[in-house]
């Protein structure tokens, strides 16, 4: 688990979707129906505009901007251009997907399905640093087990990943002290279960700045959780994260 941020520097990421406007989702998700995700498909500014109710000036800066922000990639030809939604376009319409689930199914929560795996053995040290065990003490209700678990998730729970996004995280603060200044972390509501055996009361945890792939889960509870389902490496888990 790692919390070691010293100073946040802006990504790709930070700097362009937080200003992606509700057109250009929409018109990323025209591209996604057309079948864009599942490879390149060929389109042009002036079909997009007639699909979109638009000019094919703002088509063409729609595009432009999806591409900018990293959503899309484009090949420009004779007769119009190959496009395709990235990884990170895919998880910006889960996140969109996710938003709408709970408007019309009430539904919040979502299940994170993988391997139990071990980590680098820094979880036990960040988690107990007074900065982060007495944020975790007052805002999650606990003192967390010195540890995460650490979980590989399979492919389709990967994509699932990103519903997240529409849930509310509780905030871990980022802090200092004399040596160094250490990131912030968002701890979102969980449940873990393996065969028949359920750990009601856990947290999956996501530092804002770190070095796992989105393929890897971090999750803390009150008990060892290895102990308490029980589990091994290798095992299936199923996170359960729900609303707060």
């Amino acid at each position: 688990m790692l919390f070691p941020v010293a100073v946040k520097v802006p990504t790709m990421q930070d700097t362009t979707e937080r200003g992606l406007s509700h057109d250009e989702v929409a018109t990323l998700k025209h591209l996604a129906l057309l079948g864009a995700l599942e490879g390149e498909e060929k389109v042009s500014c002036a079909g997009v505009a007639d699909r979109l109710d638009a000019s094919t000036q703002t088509a063409s800066r729609r595009l432009q901007r999806l591409e900018e922000a990293g959503y899309l990639e484009r090949e420009t030809v004779s007769d119009g251009q190959w496009v395709r939604v990235t990884g990170a376009g895919e998880r910006r319409l889960e996140s969109e997907y996710a938003d709408y689930r709970r408007v019309f199914e009430g539904e919040g929560g979502v299940d994170l399905v993988g391997l139990v795996t071990s980590g680098m053995g820094e979880g036990r040290h960040y988690i107990t640093l007074p900065g982060y065990m007495e944020q975790f003490v007052d805002r999650l209700g606990y003192e967390p087990f010195p540890g995460t678990l650490n979980v590989d998730l399979e492919p389709e729970s990967v994509r699932r990943r990103a519903r997240l996004s529409g849930l509310e995280p509780v905030t871990i603060e980022g802090w200092a002290d004399e040596e160094r200044t250490y990131g912030p972390a968002y701890c979102y509501p969980a449940s873990v279960s393996a065969g028949e055996a359920t750990v009601e009361e856990a947290h999956v945890i996501a530092p804002e700045r770190t070095h796992h792939d989105e393929d890897q889960l971090e999750v803390i509870a009150p008990v060892k959780l290895r102990d308490a389902l029980p589990i091994d490496d290798g095992e299936e888990v199923t996170v359960r994260v729900t609303e707060r």
